[in-house]
């Protein structure tokens, strides 16, 4: 059975629009992957709000921010202050919310959620995306107009960020990607504050 996975950020969206954008996937069930599942601007999308609405609207809702989440608790998981991507999608608990996932998509087209409109600015696609695509899992993205990428545009919007999209004698592809995978992180991951920096 092909399983197709996809993501989207409610970003600054209505709640009608981000209805739209889901019922225009044929969205049935969200993975609500935000650490935190509250926004302080945008209340329509706390985590009790949200729940309900989508309920009301026949779409099925499920909390992973504690598996899946950008925002590591762990010191370890943290490199120079910052969520450690490659160290995090090793972490047990990360699989296991890999698996959930898989396990809900053969029931369900779930969409995973969080915040930031951009995939390229946010863990639920240089992360979790990738997990995903590593398992031959299908992952797409969409974006704030109701279009979708899928994970091959990504990683090729990332190697044109990062310069990496030439050939190159020294290094192959998948090492190109991996390299504008971590290099994009850098700058969008979380950053842990000041006491965790010097702490790590």
């Amino acid at each position: 059975m092909k399983i197709d996975i996809l993501t989207i950020g409610h970003s600054s969206l209505s709640y009608p629009d981000f209805l739209q954008n889901l019922q225009k996937a044929g969205v049935t069930a969200i993975a609500d992957v935000r650490s935190s599942p509250f926004s302080r601007h945008f209340p329509q999308f706390n985590r009790d709000v949200l729940e309900r609405e989508l309920k009301a609207d026949g779409i099925a809702y499920s909390f992973l921010g504690d598996q899946l989440g950008g925002r590591p608790k762990a010191q370890s998981l943290y490199r120079d202050g910052v969520a450690n991507y490659q160290a995090m999608a090793l972490e047990p608990s990360f699989r296991a919310g890999l698996d959930r996932v898989i396990e809900g998509g053969r029931k369900y087209r779930i969409a995973l959620m969080c915040s930031e409109q951009d995939p390229l600015d946010c863990h639920r696609c240089l992360l979790v995306g990738r997990a995903l695509t590593s398992r031959s899992i299908s992952t797409g993205h969409i974006l704030g107009d109701g279009t979708t990428i899928d994970q091959t545009a990504v990683e090729e919007a990332l190697l044109r960020a990062h310069g990496g999209d030439h050939d190159d004698l020294f290094a192959s592809l998948a090492e190109r990607i991996d390299l504008a995978y971590q290099g994009r992180a850098r700058k969008v991951a979380y950053q842990a504050d000041e006491t965790l920096k010097k702490a790590g």
